[in-house]
């Protein structure tokens, strides 16, 4: 069994920004979708919105991200929970989201 350190949170922004909403092109971190890591005791926990309730990708969203947090050496579990407050908006995305879709504030 590896010995790693546990995980740190830019260990997790950094794999989170691999994730995907499968209809935008732009990472989970950068949509404003990801609203905190906390890391307790190797396990990591995310919490996360959607860009809107009804998204039918949640669950492929949310499993990729876990797939690919349990890829970290040093993390034993991952939890990704959804949470729907504050509810997210355009303006959450980052200035580089908003030019690589064409948006303006």
């Amino acid at each position: 069994m590896e010995n790693s350190p546990a995980p740190t949170e830019a260990d997790v922004y950094e794999v989170l920004r691999e994730c995907y909403d499968p209809e935008i092109p732009v990472n989970l971190v950068d949509l404003g979708l990801i609203y905190g890591v906390a890391i307790d005791n190797r396990v990591v926990n995310v919490t996360m919105t959607l860009t809107a309730p009804g998204c039918q990708m949640g669950m492929m969203i949310t499993q990729e991200i876990q797939d690919k947090l349990l890829g970290i050496p040093g993390c034993d579990d991952a939890c990704v929970e959804i949470v729907w407050d504050p509810p997210w908006t355009p303006h959450m995305m980052s200035d580089a989201a908003k030019k690589q879709l064409d948006l303006d504030d």
